[in-house]
């Protein structure tokens, strides 16, 4: 004889605990000491990325000081305006690594303004002198080797200011192209110039010269553009490494909803690769970030799109981790209810030593074997996840009788876990389910919330399920 019942208890209990459980095993954010961490982890990418800035204005320094007397003269306030920019922007970041906010951004892009400003009126002030240089060609024309001399010094200072750019700054990244065409200029004034016309020769070396220096401005400012954008990335990208680190272990929430003093849950492995693959995606992030050939685009991509998304994967992780704990303790707590309500109807005793998760895994299906000694018969329970990551539990009860049990002795065993579950004040409902053959009878219970308000990790012979 069998028989089977399926018994489902009401999702309403079990949806309250989760909520309060889902409160305690929230990704813990202790803002003060997660900026002061992550401003001691960014700091170090900040001087490393103006150390880069550095290293190019001293290559730069060597190159102009092969300049004439007047072109070095009219690259110095542009060289003056641009070392200010660099290390007021330095001295910024510095200051508010760990918490550049959106105040932040705005204050460091109004700087970057004023700058432009200030640069784009020297430049023009350069192109006045410029105009003022070519009217006096005329005069250089009775005077031919002055003239050529004249020529000649400019398309040096091009050349001069081409090989610095060439040699010193990302102009492919910035200006794919415009070093190469202001070159051919260039190599065109030089040819005219061989030529004897120095007058269109002139006009052309000054022009290119002009473009060059403008050129080396506009990449410079794009640059430390590109380091506001790699700091920003870093840092989003920083915060949610320091934040999983935080959370590689929260609290172990027991039925009762309340934290389990004591225990600790092991994040890293109730999430089941899910952590680890948070910490691999942002260093991978990271190392994209910290990598200067990434471009502003893709930093602004990183810190808006995937520093978000691996935060929300590292909520994820760590809420499965704590839900998946419960609902490993919660099968131990039914276990203990069925084998309690057992041995009370039918005498059967847990055999503790062979009752457990499976391959000792506290993730895995529980297990309990009860034994009545007058009879010898044995009645295995399986306690496991419907789906995974499923709310519901399934309870599977087999009885393997050496004498006959009737149908009505199965379901009144099916009847008694009932009202034991209901005795908890959990609202149940019964619903019948097809037989099975014998000589195993099984009984099939399906489980929303096995909870009893007393149950404590540890019970039906097993240790608390918290690694």
């Amino acid at each position: 004889m069998s028989g089977r019942k399926l018994i489902q208890i009401d999702q309403s209990e079990w949806h309250r605990l989760q909520r309060r459980a889902r409160q305690l095993q929230a990704v813990k954010r202790d803002v003060p000491r997660l900026i002061k961490d992550v401003r001691k982890q960014t700091r170090a990418d900040v001087d490393r990325a103006f150390s880069r800035v550095q290293a190019q204005q001293r290559r730069q320094d060597e190159v102009i000081g092969r300049l004439s007397d007047q072109a070095r003269e009219m690259e110095a306030e542009t060289t003056r305006k641009l070392r200010e920019q660099a290390e007021r922007l330095h001295q910024d970041l510095r200051e508010t690594a760990g918490r550049i906010e959106r105040h932040t951004r705005e204050r460091l892009d109004e700087q970057r303004r004023e700058t432009e400003r200030a640069l784009a009126a020297e430049r023009a002030e350069r192109r006045a002198e410029t105009a003022r240089l070519t009217h006096e060609v005329d005069a250089l024309k009775a005077d031919r080797a002055h003239a050529e001399d004249t020529v000649r010094t400019w398309l040096a200072d091009a050349g001069t200011m081409a090989e610095l750019i060439d040699g010193t700054l990302p102009h492919d990244r910035y200006a794919p192209g415009r070093l190469d065409g202001v070159r051919r200029r260039v190599a065109t004034a030089r040819s005219t110039a061989g030529e004897g016309r120095y007058d269109a020769a002139l006009a052309v070396a000054q022009e290119a010269f002009h473009e060059l220096s403008d050129l080396r401005v506009e990449i410079e400012q794009r640059e430390l553009e590109r380091c506001l954008a790699q700091q920003e990335a870093v840092e989003a990208l920083v915060q949610v490494q320091s934040l999983a680190e935080d959370n590689r272990h929260g609290p172990v929430v027991g039925p009762d909803g309340r934290p389990v003093p004591g225990y600790s849950l092991d994040v890293v492995h109730w999430s089941e690769g899910e952590f680890d693959q948070v910490l691999s995606d942002t260093a991978t992030a990271l190392a994209r970030a910290r990598d200067p050939h990434t471009g502003v685009t893709d930093l602004h991509a990183l810190r808006d799109e995937e520093a978000p998304r691996l935060e929300q994967g590292l909520d994820e992780a760590v809420e499965k981790a704590g839900m998946r704990q419960l609902a490993s303790q919660l099968r131990v707590n039914l276990a203990d209810v069925v084998a309690r309500t057992l041995h009370d109807i039918a005498y059967y005793d847990l055999v503790e030593e062979e009752s457990g998760y499976a391959d000792d895994d506290p993730r895995e299906t529980f297990y309990a074997r009860l034994v009545n000694t007058a009879s010898g018969n044995e009645i295995r329970v399986e306690i496991a996840q419907a789906d995974k990551d499923s709310e519901r539990s399934v309870i599977r009860v087999e009885s393997s009788d050496h004498d006959v049990t009737s149908e009505a002795e199965l379901r009144s065993r099916a009847d008694a876990v009932y009202a034991a579950l209901r005795e908890q004040g959990v609202p149940m409902g019964v619903e019948p389910a097809p037989p099975v053959p014998v000589p195993v009878q099984v009984t099939e219970l399906s489980a929303w919330q096995p909870v009893r308000s007393d149950a404590q990790p540890g019970r039906a012979g097993q240790e608390p399920s918290a690694p």
